[in-house]
């Protein structure tokens, strides 16, 4: 590792004046070249944004189930670079809540929803009031508050267009809506009145927890009544505008989502379980006996990865499970009778009395074969000790032994739901989206940071 000193200077981010800004930086000096190799891959400089020219020539990230000292470092200003001081990683904070149109609070909104558009260049932003906010990813400036999407809104970024974001009316509707950012007009791409098996359904949605798959063409919603029951389940083909199919249900799950292929439907309920349905509901797979933080990732064989942790099972088990390997039983078979799909452990959280709550982000679908794991309100073991997996964003390996990359500690407390480590990563994984209040004890003094990586420093996935 790196040992980490303190520079003084002035970083010039356009739109952004700093002076006599403290840069914390890695002490090497940065990679000339455009392609540098550590650890036995290469890697890419980058190219735009704020950690440009930040990693030296020769700069690996640490990888193993490492926890080294995360050292004392006060709240960085908005635009400041600095290096984690456990990891070396590239981290910047992203905004400024009390001075910029958040106010309350600004964060990234949960580790299931893509964060950075389709070229990294635009970040979008969860602020009090229910309002979403889109920043430049590479200056960092606040670049305007968006028109239409409110609170539980269902917003997803297009997967090839960077100018355009999805969304829904708020809690759900019967429409989808796309929106350019630049213009901040929007227009009707679904319309479902009409086109549902029940006449009372009045909204669709995930439950703000789900999304679309990779490509954005077919989402896995739930219908509802006005009042919120639920009526049933509902797979849609954006591109064709066709409703794949539907089938209804009697009780009302946590949330739904399509897998990243389009190959899969789930729901996930702590009574049900969670469950995998293909589109037209003739087929079903049970993924687990609960409900807990998850996501669903793409293997390194394209194969769609239902990633989760296992707080029933001995030893706190995170694990992932092939979903297109499992077998599948008729839809209506009884669940009571359906076997969970087989699946393979990656790490386990009690260690001798440790243990941890965490989120997942499966959204590096151009970097198949890992995901990000974000750890929060960790317990230490029954000697004190803090766990490897304390308080971190961590890169994980989808595969038996896979490697383990730690990306850089959160710096925030467990104090209520706004500061929750919801981290979640770029498609590319060059990107990483957290937010912590950085242990002031605040509920609410929560601002959005990021971790910038060079393109390849996550090794591609065999």
């Amino acid at each position: 590792m790196f040992v980490s000193v303190i520079r003084f200077a002035t970083l010039a981010l356009p739109g952004i004046a700093l002076s006599s800004l403290c840069l914390v930086a890695p002490t090497h000096a940065a990679a000339a070249a455009d392609t540098v190799f550590a650890s036995g891959f290469e890697y890419a400089a980058i190219s735009a944004g704020p950690c440009r020219n930040f990693y030296p020539d020769g700069f690996s990230l640490l990888q193993g189930q490492l926890n080294p000292p995360i050292g004392t470092l006060s709240k960085p200003a908005k635009g400041q670079v600095f290096a984690d001081p456990g990891f070396d990683t590239c981290m910047v904070r992203v905004t400024q809540h009390d001075v910029e149109p958040p106010q309350t609070f600004a964060r990234n909104d949960y580790s299931r929803r893509q964060p950075f558009n389709a070229d990294n260049s635009r970040l979008l932003v969860y602020g009090s009031g229910g309002f979403w906010h889109v920043y430049d990813a590479n200056t960092l400036a606040f670049y305007k508050t968006l028109s239409g999407p409110a609170g539980d809104s269902e917003v997803q970024w297009h997967a090839t267009d960077p100018d355009t974001i999805y969304y829904m009316p708020t809690n759900g509707g019967m429409n989808i809506y796309k929106l350019d950012i630049r213009t901040n007009t929007h227009q009707t791409v679904a319309d479902f009145n009409g086109r549902l098996p029940w006449s009372d359904a009045k909204r669709l949605w995930t439950k703000s927890e789900g999304s679309p798959s990779a490509d954005g063409r077919y989402w896995g919603l739930q219908a509802e009544t006005n009042n919120f029951a639920i009526r049933g389940y509902v797979v849609y083909d954006l591109q064709q505008d066709r409703i794949v199919g539907t089938r209804s249900a009697s009780v009302r799950p946590d949330h739904t989502s399509m897998s990243p292929s389009g190959r899969w439907f789930t729901a996930s309920d702590d009574t049900l379980g969670t469950w995998a349905w293909s589109p037209d509901f003739s087929q079903k797979k049970k993924l687990h006996h609960k409900s807990e933080h998850s996501d669903i990732a793409l293997g390194a064989n394209g194969h769609d990865l239902y990633v989760a942790i296992d707080f029933q099972s001995n030893s706190g088990d995170v694990f992932y499970t092939d979903i297109d390997t499992c077998p599948a039983v008729a839809a209506d078979a009884d669940p009571a009778s359906v076997p969970v799909c087989p699946r393979t452990v990656l790490f386990s959280t009690y260690l001798n009395g440790a243990s941890t709550s965490l989120h997942i982000s499966g959204k590096a679908y151009a970097r198949p074969g890992w995901v990000l794991i974000s750890t929060y309100g960790t317990r230490r073991d029954r000697s004190g000790a803090a766990p490897w997996f304390t308080d971190k964003e961590i890169a994980v390996e989808l595969k038996p032994n896979g490697r383990v990359y730690g990306l850089g500690f959160h710096h925030g407390g467990a104090d209520g739901y706004w500061t929750e480590n919801q981290g979640a990563v770029s498609r590319d994984f060059t990107r990483i989206a957290f937010n912590s209040n950085w242990n002031t004890g605040s509920a609410t003094d929560v601002d959005d940071y990021m971790i910038q990586l060079a393109p390849g420093m996550i090794p591609a996935s065999q």
